[in-house]
């Protein structure tokens, strides 16, 4: 039986059970399970995307040089701080803990690397760009000690948690905690959206920087080009006068090859992106950071459950004078595989620098 709205009062009275969470993840995860059950989703007529123009994602190499001068490329550094993604772990590669402690090359870590990025910026131009790190349950102890040989570097690194949501057992829409599965299993994080409303790897550029402190872009995606291995990845579009993410989840069947053409949709998004600070403030005061909920259905330990997600790309389309920004393909290497780490490792011709997760840089 489909669930609906009447299953909230079940649902909350469960939720208020939960003394695990704090009053804050109990509020926002009633909202989210209440907005999922009305049936709120954000339906994509296909004949209105538009492909965007240069003004809505603009060529990476059509942007204005930083002054050699010093001074001013500090000034612009001094209004930047880096917000790195943190919670996941290297399952994928046969570990067990944080991913950014996997060593990439010459004894250095994904957060080796990410620091000494940063350090060498603040040294270049007498900055003090910072770092942040949204660490989730599963890292969060792990890197609270790891970040200690950091402390004397001139990179003031800070840490929080993300929230942390239940998974809800799908044919009862009951949290499954309530059920008796508090461990790790029972919840899932909320993950992209919390490091947006809440408050890189890959080196920081400050021609972007530049560009969007001048022309008042609140929000900004890095994309690049598309390839035969990046199908499935979000693209940006016109959609409606304004430039918006689209997933392959709200794709319609009939159009799923055409999302996947490399020859309509060209680039995709590389999960870097740029947000002014102040805005977000606006929006979450004024609750207005509603994003398109993805329901991903698992089966864990034999229970149906579902993982309601949400992801910090889909903000796009709520910020004033939005854009993408479509950089060179050397600047997007991801490590997800043992394949992928392999790569790096061994081709001395990639630079330290070049190796990439996830990042948010806050301005």
């Amino acid at each position: 039986m489909a669930a609906t709205t009447e299953n909230l009062p079940q649902l909350k009275s469960a939720v208020d059970g939960l003394t695990e969470m704090s009053e804050n993840e109990r509020s926002g995860f009633i909202n989210l399970v209440s907005r999922y059950l009305s049936g709120e989703a954000q339906h994509i007529e296909w004949s209105k995307i538009q492909t965007p123009t240069d003004e809505i994602v603009v060529p990476y190499d059509k942007m204005a040089p930083v002054s050699e001068d010093v001074s001013e490329t500090k000034n612009l550094l001094d209004k930047l701080v880096v917000l790195k993604l943190n919670g996941g772990l290297g399952t994928t590669m046969g570990c067990t803990g944080p991913k950014s402690v996997i060593e990439i090359r010459d004894g250095l870590t994904f957060l080796d690397l990410i620091v000494i990025q940063i350090e060498n910026l603040n040294n270049k131009y007498g900055c003090k760009v910072p770092l942040v790190l949204m660490n989730s349950f599963n890292t969060h102890d792990d890197t609270q000690k790891i970040v200690e040989k950091y402390t004397n570097s001139n990179v003031d690194i800070h840490t929080f948690n993300q929230s942390k949501y239940p998974r809800v057992v799908a044919d009862e829409f009951v949290p499954w905690p309530s059920k008796g599965k508090t461990d790790k299993d029972g919840c899932c994080m909320k993950f992209h959206t919390n490091c947006v409303s809440s408050l890189v790897l890959g080196l920081i550029a400050a021609e972007i920087l530049k560009h969007l402190i001048q022309n008042k872009n609140e929000y900004c995606m890095e994309v690049t080009p598309k390839t035969l291995a990046d199908v499935k990845g979000g693209t940006l579009i016109s959609y409606e006068g304004k430039v918006q993410l689209l997933e392959i989840a709200q794709v319609p069947d009939e159009h799923v090859n055409e999302f996947k053409s490399i020859e309509k949709f060209k680039i995709f998004n590389t999960n870097n992106l740029w947000v002014n600070l102040k805005a977000i403030k606006k929006l979450v005061e004024a609750d207005a950071l509603k994003m398109e909920i993805i329901p991903n259905p698992k089966e864990v330990d034999g229970v149906k459950v579902l993982q309601l997600e949400t992801a910090a790309g889909a903000a796009i389309r709520f910020f004033d004078n939005a854009i993408g920004v479509n950089v060179p393909r050397s600047r997007f290497l991801p490590v997800k595989a043992t394949s992928d780490l392999l790569l790096v490792q061994v081709n001395t011709s990639i630079p330290h620098f070049k190796v990439k997760q996830s990042n948010i840089d806050i301005f």
